[in-house]
């Protein structure tokens, strides 16, 4: 039997939706007749997202608590009953085989239904700090794939299953891009190339600190792509040049990481898992404005390892010329950090979070 069928649940982010997606695409590899549904925020990023991926979608009314007193927080409780009703519907008419929660205030409802119809709920955890929405279905889940170790914090231990973050199949071995990536965005080969990622909205903090920094990168021979989001592109294209590239948005991930030398990023769990894929030395920059500061977290527990460097925001002013110079100038250190942040890596995660829901099926 191949015509299963499969819920799975989560948003909010790219970190939550994009391994909802990759999971989906695995499983529809294996069993090309099952049915699909989406259910994320109405509003939110999944509903573009999703779609354009190819696979249905239904939003509820949620979102998640504000750390400071809103009317969006007095709005919480009526958004979750709302939420509630509506993913009883959705699971009693769909039928699921087995729901599977990526994290996000989405799927929340959606797993509490189906689990209280007695449908098996696979949980994946992106980030080192569990978030909230897992926590609270930790107790019902059949199984939990995380991505760090010690997870045994925040969910039964006899539950936990460590496969590591679903990622884009195209980055598995981004080095042999290299060439075509040059001649992609006009890059000098002989250069030390810099990638600066701030998530596909852009990060202020790090927007700003690369514009401080352009005639430091300059002094030190060094040729940029600097993706700064949809939302910075229109400050920041007039950057554009010869040794900087600026891009609102990178369609061909395979190639930035194929140029790169050395990468500046946010430490979201999707990021992370990539970067270990990759195998290029990091400075990691965590977004300080995530819940339960799960990024500062993440980046910690590869700095922890030797894995990657981090500076907190706070300290850039200070500490970011020192650090990145310090980096540059020892090949040894980039060696050091390529090999351990590789040794992390977990590239068949896709496969063995499905693995994981198949033995579900079959018990």
């Amino acid at each position: 039997m191949d015509n299963y069928r499969f819920i799975l649940s989560g948003g909010g982010t790219g970190g939550h939706i994009y391994p909802a997606i990759a999971i989906a695409d695995e499983l529809k590899l294996r069993y090309p007749d099952a049915a699909f549904l989406f259910v994320g925020a109405k509003d939110r990023m999944e509903m573009e997202k999703v779609p354009r991926a190819g696979y249905k979608i239904k939003g509820l009314w949620i979102s998640g608590i504000q750390r400071k007193l809103t009317l969006k927080n007095l709005m919480f409780p009526f958004k979750l009953i709302s939420s509630l009703i509506s993913a009883g519907k959705i699971v009693a008419k769909f039928k699921p085989s087995v729901v599977i929660g990526t994290g996000g205030f989405a799927s929340g409802p959606v797993l509490k239904m189906a689990s209280r119809k007695g449908i098996p709920c696979v949980l994946q955890e992106q980030n080192s700090y569990a978030g909230i929405t897992n926590k609270l279905l930790a107790k019902k889940a059949a199984k939990i794939c995380v991505a760090y170790d010690d997870m045994g914090r925040f969910f039964p231990e006899d539950k936990i299953v460590k496969t590591g973050n679903p990622v884009r199949a195209d980055l598995i071995d981004p080095i042999k891009h290299a060439n075509e990536a040059y001649e992609f965005f006009g890059l000098n080969p002989e250069k030390i190339t810099l990638l600066v990622l701030g998530g596909s909205l852009g990060a202020r903090r790090i927007n700003e600190l690369i514009e401080k920094e352009l005639g430091f990168f300059s002094k030190l021979g060094i040729q940029l792509i600097w993706q700064c989001g949809s939302v910075y592109y229109e400050e920041y294209k007039k950057y554009h040049s010869a040794d900087v590239k600026v891009y609102d948005f990178l369609y061909k991930m395979n190639f930035a990481y194929s140029a790169a030398d050395v990468i500046i990023s946010r430490a979201g769990a999707s990021s992370v898992s990539e970067l270990c894929i990759v195998g290029k030395p990091v400075l990691f920059i965590p977004s300080p404005n995530v819940a339960e500061d799960h990024q500062t977290k993440n980046a910690k527990s590869l700095v922890l390892k030797q894995a990657a460097l981090m500076v907190e925001e706070k300290d850039l002013a200070d500490k970011f010329e020192e650090v990145f110079s310090n980096l540059n100038e020892s090949e040894e250190h980039k060696k050091l950090l390529s090999e351990n942040i590789k040794a992390l890596a977990l590239p068949d995660a896709t496969k063995n979070i499905v693995d994981e829901i198949e033995h579900l099926l079959k018990s």
